[in-house]
């Protein structure tokens, strides 16, 4: 067992959820309302405590003094696909956020969102949030983190807030960006492509040699799996992907034209790993894969917290 713990909000698919646990934190609880993620959780990590629950209705109580809140709280407020509607949009979940903080008194903080938070328009909202961490004792900060810096196949740029007590707040950093470029949607998929011996698959790796778009989810609202909006469409086009949808399988041996992804594929892309299973027919897994935090990012931020709050256990041992 870890030597630290968190409680998991919105989880989703798990993308946080196994970025943390690969970081080295013990999940106490993950509280999700879909059904679907809700299943996939548990499809993957049997002995994790799912609760399926509306988080205005959980209470942190029974978690006081749980290392790590981390979470990432629904992004429609702040989406700019959507009207950045902010506090005014019944989906905003960041009060919920900060009183469940206020009841557990974590030592330290994460939570993830759209880009569309850093907006000028938001600079009140996230000068609240961050005051009323401070009075609960955290230091806090925001930082824009490309995917693509992490080892993902995409951009996907992402805000990640993090909080930590001020006690330990100097021990505390940001990642830096890895060394090294991510691979290409070529070289990254073309095991997948080929698996049932298309003929094409050489020629469309050669092709695909560029990092994805940003993967975007599909909202309850939304049809079916598509990969984004008609510019993101046009972007896929140049990699040799027909982004209308998705497929349940790789190419034919001797399929002519421009191929689909697989969820799986896009499951990839996001930074998951191939054992990861998502519970539900495509659409259904498609929209968990879509809207995920790449595992990988959240394993970087995630394993500075974890040198943080070591600082103060190296200490009361010594």
């Amino acid at each position: 067992m870890s030597q630290f713990t968190s409680l998991e909000l919105c989880a989703g698919a798990g993308g946080q959820a196994l970025g943390l646990e690969m970081a080295g934190f013990d999940h106490a609880a993950l509280i999700e309302l879909e059904p679907a993620a809700c299943a996939t959780l548990r499809l993957n990590r049997p002995g994790w405590s799912v609760i399926e629950d509306d988080l205005r209705q959980f209470s942190g109580n029974p978690y006081k003094g749980i290392d790590l809140v981390a979470g990432g709280v629904p992004c429609p407020p702040f989406s700019k696909a959507g009207k950045q509607l902010g506090a005014k949009d019944e989906r905003d979940l960041f009060p919920e956020a900060i009183r469940l903080v206020d009841e557990c008194r974590p030592q330290a903080v994460m939570l993830e969102n759209v880009r569309g938070l850093l907006d000028a328009v938001f600079d009140d909202y996230r000068n609240k949030v961050e005051k009323q961490l401070k009075k609960l004792g955290y230091v806090p900060g925001w930082r824009l983190l490309n995917a693509s810096d992490f080892g993902v196949s995409q951009l996907r740029p992402r805000v990640v807030f993090v909080g930590v007590r001020k006690d330990l707040a100097s021990g505390f950093s940001w990642p830096e960006p890895l060394q090294t470029e991510p691979r290409t949607v070529g070289e990254l998929l073309h095991d997948l492509m080929k698996a049932n011996g298309w003929r094409g698959a050489k020629r469309w790796r050669e092709q695909a040699n560029a990092i994805a778009p940003t993967l975007v989810g599909g909202s309850k609202k939304h049809g079916g799996p598509d990969l984004g909006p008609t510019r993101a469409k046009r972007a896929w086009a140049t990699l040799g992907v027909d982004g209308m949808g998705l497929w349940d399988e790789a190419p034919a041996r001797d399929f002519v034209g421009i191929p689909r992804l697989t969820p799986r594929m896009t499951a990839r892309i996001q930074g998951f790993p191939d054992d990861w299973q998502f519970f539900g027919r495509k659409t259904a897994a498609y929209r968990q894969i879509g809207n995920a935090f790449p595992p990988p990012v959240a394993t970087a931020v995630a394993r500075q917290i974890f040198v943080a709050l070591s600082v103060k256990r190296v200490f009361m041992v010594a």
